[in-house]
């Protein structure tokens, strides 16, 4: 699996909201991925490219159905979202992480802190590990 940097172009991100957002484990199809969004008036063609390219980024996989194939999301938006957060950390070394992360939090608004201590808390309520 590709998996690059979770970047999405506008449409790449509603394609995947509408596939974060189906209750189907199966996945969904190009057709329903269309009827989702109705409003944008997409040629099937245009949507299908979209999920390609979204496969072959890593973002989902995909599996035959009859002549159609179904798509489903390889990660959840939340984990997708935490990704982003920490891949450029990653990237850094250790003292660098550090002055990043304290320079984050020094310039958070207040509601951002708060919801940095509750994600924390959380976190310590696990036993110090996993996703908030």
């Amino acid at each position: 699996m590709n998996k690059r940097g979770p970047s999405l172009g506008e449409l790449e991100r509603a394609i995947m909201d509408v596939l974060w957002e189906t209750d189907d484990p199966a996945g969904l199809n190009v057709r329903d991925v269309m009827a989702a969004l109705p409003e944008r008036s997409l040629a099937y063609t245009t949507v299908m490219t979209v999920l390609t390219r979204l496969v072959s980024k890593g973002f989902l996989t995909r599996k035959r159905d009859g002549r159609a194939w179904r798509y489903v999301a390889v990660d959840t938006r939340e984990e997708l979202t935490g990704r982003a957060m920490r891949d450029p950390l990653s990237n850094l070394p250790h003292a660098e992480q550090h002055t990043a992360i304290l320079h984050f939090i020094e310039g958070a608004s207040d509601d951002e802190l708060e919801v940095l201590k509750a994600a924390l808390a959380k976190v310590e309520a696990r036993g110090g590990r996993g996703v908030a």
